[in-house]
């Protein structure tokens, strides 16, 4: 039973990340800015974690005390500045869509599965192995393919793909925080200090424009689920199914992001998938799927 709900609590984070791009989209159609967006969506997530964190404090106490005597010297702040590439990663990502459709800002973002294995060889010294060389070619081939550049209608868009990558390298640095940063701490702690580092981010970010966007109240509807799908229900959700599944299971299930995104912009925003792009997105998902497979069997041994 607890594999069972961990099963579903990770497919159900990984599905909440992969509407964000659709509802931010909608959000822009209907004349609402990306800064005010990201602000109140952060907003958002800090201050409802931070409530969930008050109301679970002696529990929270009772482990911090525990884990004093082997953690590193100030968790909490090394967790904030962590989290900064949180917040750049929605800033970028949210951009990268005003260039080009969703299910090519997707494809974009999941370059993190070849930035993630450079950065682990420079931080954590581990050695590349064939798999996972294999695995980051073909998903350099698979993002050719989904990104519709032998289609007949492609549109390149430059500023599109370079916040694209951007987003991938912010969330290459996000999913590294994520797995090794204050691991000593509560889950709930670490969610709110990362997520209060994204929002930090923003602020300096987009500073001024955010004062500028904030016109309407209309806007807080938008915060509140793009809060909710984005950065409150994912942390909660990964927090609590990843130990009962296994890590490599959960980096299988939270594929589920990919197909989710294209999918909710078909559905909602009307994007077009051609053969080729289906074929790439295929393509890395299968290779995602097998890299994490390894993973697991590694362990195993």
């Amino acid at each position: 039973m607890d594999k069972l709900k961990g099963i579903a609590f990770v497919s159900i984070g990984a599905a909440s990340y992969g509407v964000l791009a659709t509802i931010v989209k909608l959000a822009n159609n209907a004349g609402f800015g990306t800064a005010a967006l990201t602000f109140l969506q952060f907003v958002f997530g800090v201050v409802v974690l931070s409530i969930i964190s008050f109301f679970l404090s002696k529990k929270q106490e009772n482990q911090e005390q525990k884990s004093q005597k082997y953690s590193a010297k100030y968790p909490k702040l090394k967790l904030i500045l962590f989290g900064a590439p949180l917040g750049l990663t929605s800033c970028f990502y949210y951009l990268a869509i005003q260039y080009v459709p969703v299910s090519i800002g997707i494809i974009l973002l999941m370059q993190t599965v070849w930035m993630s294995i450079i950065l682990e060889y420079f931080i954590d010294r581990q050695l590349v192995n064939r798999t996972k060389l294999i695995g980051a070619v073909v998903v350099l081939l698979g993002t050719v393919l989904a990104s519709r550049i032998f289609e007949s209608d492609f549109n390149f868009s430059a500023v599109g793909f370079g916040y694209g990558f951007l987003a991938a390298l912010s969330y290459t640095f996000t999913m590294y925080a994520t797995n090794k940063v204050s691991v000593e701490l509560p889950n709930i702690t670490r969610s709110k200090y990362l997520v209060l580092g994204g929002f930090i981010a923003i602020l300096l970010f987009w500073n001024i424009q955010i004062i500028e966007e904030l016109n309407t109240v209309t806007l807080i509807k938008w915060g509140v689920v793009l809060g909710l799908f984005g950065t409150v229900l994912p942390p909660i959700l990964f927090n609590n199914g990843v130990p009962k599944i296994g890590a490599g299971l959960a980096g299988i299930l939270a594929t589920l992001e990919i197909p989710v995104s294209i999918l909710s912009a078909y559905f909602m925003l009307n994007e077009r998938i051609g053969i080729l792009q289906a074929i790439g997105i295929l393509i890395i998902l299968v290779t995602i799927i097998k890299i994490n497979m390894q993973k697991q069997s590694t362990k195993i041994n």
